[in-house]
């Protein structure tokens, strides 16, 4: 045997198995395909978001949560509804779904410190839903972000593993990119694959795919936590679903080329009963980092409630296409709306008083006040005037944005981003007098700014994301933004099917012995445990609350 356990994948996942089996005392081998600089994974690239249900900070912040309104949200975000058949495809997703919000309401904070983990006072309205009580979306803020970002999350468990080889513990074998999964009279016992040749890349940036060598290893168990799909269009466009519509001709990148989807094949190849591969996470506020790192890199604006958004003919789009709202519901009316499926863009319309508080950009690089725990800068950030550095060097630099001092110019400098002249000034002035129009009173019957006043009303929007209700015309707020917004691809909502020790289940419906799986790989739990919808600050808990389990059944088992 060369290990207990073999971990497929140096991810959040991985890295959160690999602690839980050191500390039982075993002995791990973490196989990555990239080099030494990824370690950490996608978690390292990302805000961090963690879902918590009735945390000190929100109560702090006024906010009233309970384990019943979570679960309540996450039912109607779900909808799961494969329940039926002798196998059925939500059937441990449900499971896992429960498990999970019983754990973001119970230890996962305590859980999370013990780690070495910390919290800012900020808490985030992700997701704010489709407008149902008992539909998708989050009824309080649950968006709780970690000092460090991603890096705060995913930094301690690398430094455990990285400390855990020192003493024998663990040994990592990077460039080592698995081709296939070795059993014993149906047992797992192993994987084999292909060395690759060394490749100096800083983190995220693509590396050769040179074989120079084989290998096979040989264990008791093997975990399967190789992420998803979304750095593979080829692979997201195979599994698109119809109720999404078509699947857009071109698409920008919200992870590195290597989160390719290649292990998830490889384990339905070997007779490893993958389900629910149609339901998938893209956002539609992306813009193309004027700054990549790898190819087609996307950043996603996180908005607050204020700007305008319109779909490529120049049209506002209707509730719950708000922005925050309803990400799959959004996606979904710009790919199905006749007229529209031919282009992949929608447009911000705001102006320079909405961009400097409501604007915020995913990723650890894009906030550096918090991913370098520097106080001082998030106040003057959040708190101070101006928008924050980066979003001042994507408007300065960025591809998709047009900034203007009138709505004739504006509106002609974003045409001129775009093929074809589909926007007409006297629509979009129209539209955009008509909802200044109703911001004279402290009432309306637009729902948009019903919700912005809604979100004023918890103290966190108030203070850091949303603004003060004003005409986006008002030449006080201005100059006037637009932003071209295009659809980034980002998470794989199903994925290998385990059960709740998260032991992954053979394509008859029987359990595999010695193999497991984790973090997005496994649907962040049963193949599915989001069910058609995420309610943000999800996934990276998902991968450690997999991660964790599998970690821990696997440390008992052997």
């Amino acid at each position: 045997m060369d290990a207990d356990v073999i971990i497929i994948g140096g991810g959040l996942a991985g890295l959160v198995a690999c602690n839980e089996l050191v500390r039982a005392g075993k002995r791990v081998a973490i196989l990555d395909q990239e080099n030494p600089a990824n370690l950490g994974g996608q978690a390292f690239w990302s805000l961090g978001g963690m879902f918590l249900v009735n945390s000190p900070m929100q109560r702090r912040l006024g906010v009233r949560d309970s384990f019943d309104l979570a679960w309540q949200d996450w039912q109607g975000s779900a909808q799961w509804d494969r329940l039926s058949g002798e196998h059925p495809e939500d059937g441990w997703a449900r499971q896992w779904g429960r498990a999970y919000v019983e754990f973001a309401a119970g230890e996962k904070l305590s859980w999370l410190r013990a780690q070495g983990i910390r919290f800012t006072p900020l808490v985030g309205w992700a997701e704010r839903g489709d407008g149902r009580a008992g539909g998708h979306g989050n009824s309080v803020p649950r968006f709780h972000v970690p000092w460090g970002t991603g890096t705060g999350i995913s930094e301690p468990f690398a430094g455990l593993a990285l400390a855990a080889a020192e003493t024998g513990h663990v040994r990592f074998f990077f460039r080592h990119q698995v081709d296939g999964l070795t059993f014993d009279g149906g047992t797992v016992t192993g994987v084999h694959g292909t060395v690759l040749a060394p490749d100096s890349s800083p983190r995220g940036v693509s590396s050769n795919r040179d074989a120079v060598g084989e290998f096979e290893l040989h264990a008791q168990a093997v975990v399967i936590a190789s992420g998803g799909i979304g750095g593979n269009h080829e692979l997201v466009r195979r599994w698109w679903p119809q109720r999404l519509g078509t699947a857009p001709d071109t698409m920008i990148t919200g992870v590195p080329r290597h989160v390719d989807g290649r292990m998830l094949d490889i384990a339905d190849g070997a007779g490893v009963r993958l389900v629910n591969r149609d339901r998938m996470w893209h956002y539609t506020e992306g813009i193309r980092n004027w700054n990549p790192v790898w190819p087609d890199h996307a950043i996603r604006i996180l908005p607050g409630p204020s700007s305008m958004w319109f779909d490529a003919l120049g049209r506002r789009l209707p509730t719950p296409a708000l922005p925050g709202y309803d990400t799959l519901g959004t996606l979904r009316l710009l790919r199905t709306t006749p007229g529209l499926q031919r282009h992949d863009y929608s447009w911000f319309i705001l102006n320079q008083r909405i961009i400097e508080k409501e604007f915020a950009l995913s990723g650890s690089e894009q906030n550096p006040d918090i991913t370098n725990r520097d106080i001082r800068l998030l106040l003057r950030t959040r708190l101070g005037r101006g928008a924050a550095a980066p979003i001042e060097a994507f408007k300065e630099h960025g591809a998709d944005f047009v900034v203007a001092d009138n709505l004739t110019d504006l509106v002609r400098g974003m045409n001129g981003l775009t093929r074809e002249q589909l926007l007409d000034v006297t629509e979009i002035h129209r539209q955009v007098t008509e909802r200044d129009a109703e911001i004279l009173n402290p009432y309306t019957k637009d729902v948009q700014v019903m919700g912005i006043r809604n979100s004023r009303r918890f103290l966190g929007d108030r203070l850091f994301r949303t603004v003060k209700p004003h005409r986006i015309l008002d030449p006080a707020a201005g100059p006037l933004i637009a932003v071209k917004l295009h659809i980034v691809t980002r998470k794989s909502l199903g994925g290998i099917q385990t059960d709740l020790t998260g032991q992954a289940f053979a394509k008859d419906g029987s359990r595999i012995p010695g193999l497991y799986a984790a973090g997005e790989a496994a649907g962040f739990g049963g193949g599915g445990a989001h069910g058609y919808n995420a309610l943000e600050g999800t996934f990276l808990g998902g991968c450690i609350f997999t991660g964790r389990t599998a970690g821990r059944s696997l440390a008992r088992l052997l």
